[in-house]
């Protein structure tokens, strides 16, 4: 593994990445999306059971923050993961989640 280049910027845009990831309704998108690419507003709202404006508010977060990208077709706007760092961010965190329980059940 290559030697980290740890600055301050480095630091704080990381904790900022993982604070917004953070947030149970903007997890519960990411794993939506996760699982299944690209989603509109109204089959996340399906999904995680939640407010259109709920679910809105939070995609313009993640949106803002890089973690979700989105592309018109029509009328509707499909939500996905931005790009392959987020989907192996939120991956490894729920394999690791999993691995933890599956280790506490033997």
């Amino acid at each position: 593994m290559k030697k980290l280049r740890l600055t301050d910027e480095i630091i704080t845009n990381m904790s900022q990445l993982l604070f917004i990831a953070a947030d149970e309704t903007r997890l519960k998108i990411l794993l939506a999306l996760l699982a299944n690419k690209n989603m509109c507003v109204g089959d996340l709202q399906n999904e995680i059971n939640a407010s259109q404006s709920l679910v809105s508010h939070q995609l313009q977060v993640l949106k803002k923050n890089k973690l979700v990208a989105f592309k018109r077709t029509g009328n509707k706007i499909f939500y996905s993961l931005d790009d392959n760092h987020i989907h192996e961010l939120i991956k490894v965190a729920y394999d690791h989640v999993n691995e933890e329980r599956e280790n506490e059940n033997d």
